[in-house]
């Protein structure tokens, strides 16, 4: 059982950055794969990004890769997107999500989300 909440969003302009922040709360943070996922009104949730247990291995979506970089400070039980030369076209909700890579297929718990807007 973990618990996700979301924070970092707002309004930027076109080539600005911001750094989004998921905070965890519950036991055994390091036991699981994190991701960013984002929704566009009118839109379904797509994949962003996520990293693996230890922060070994991430991956991107091809829509981000080169401008957002995944991270996560298990000490903490923080997980972190930062992102550069956003896009209009990154303008979404973006959610922290969390699953169990040995026990579940599909990521399980979810924040609320953070609003990014990005300005043209």
């Amino acid at each position: 059982q973990v618990q996700l909440v979301e924070s970092g969003g707002g309004l930027v302009q076109a080539g600005g950055s911001l750094r989004l922040s998921c905070a965890a709360s519950g036991r055994s943070f390091s036991l699981y794969l994190m991701a960013w996922f984002r929704q566009a009104p009118g839109k379904e949730r797509e994949f962003v990004a996520d990293i693996s247990r230890g922060g070994a291995s991430t991956d991107y979506a091809g829509s981000v890769k080169g401008r957002c970089t995944i991270s996560r400070d298990n000490a903490k039980n923080m997980v972190y997107l930062q992102m550069h030369s956003l896009k209009p076209e990154d303008t979404a909700v973006y959610y922290c999500a969390a699953r169990d890579t040995v026990t579940s297929p599909r990521y399980e718990y979810w924040g609320q989300g953070t609003q990014v807007t990005v300005s043209s």
